[in-house]
């Protein structure tokens, strides 16, 4: 799988608070609400707390300009 579709982007959500996630090019999937990035290994979302990544403001700023999806 090369990019997340758009219609699985809408569903999947952070395991920790729930809310939407942004899609980074097949890099990882990041909550800007808790600044925490999920891994994608060989296309495949890591979906799980304790395999996220906190991520400081110069990172945020750089995943949410490079990012799609939902923002809420």
């Amino acid at each position: 799988m090369s990019s997340i579709d758009d219609d699985l982007l809408a569903i999947l959500a952070c395991p920790k608070d729930k809310g939407p996630l942004i899609y980074v090019a097949d890099e990882v999937l990041y909550n800007p609400r808790l600044r925490l990035a999920y891994p994608i290994e060989n296309g495949i979302p890591v979906l799980l707390i304790d395999e996220a990544r906190e991520v400081d403001e110069t990172e945020h700023q750089a995943l949410l300009a490079r990012g799609r999806g939902p923002v809420k």
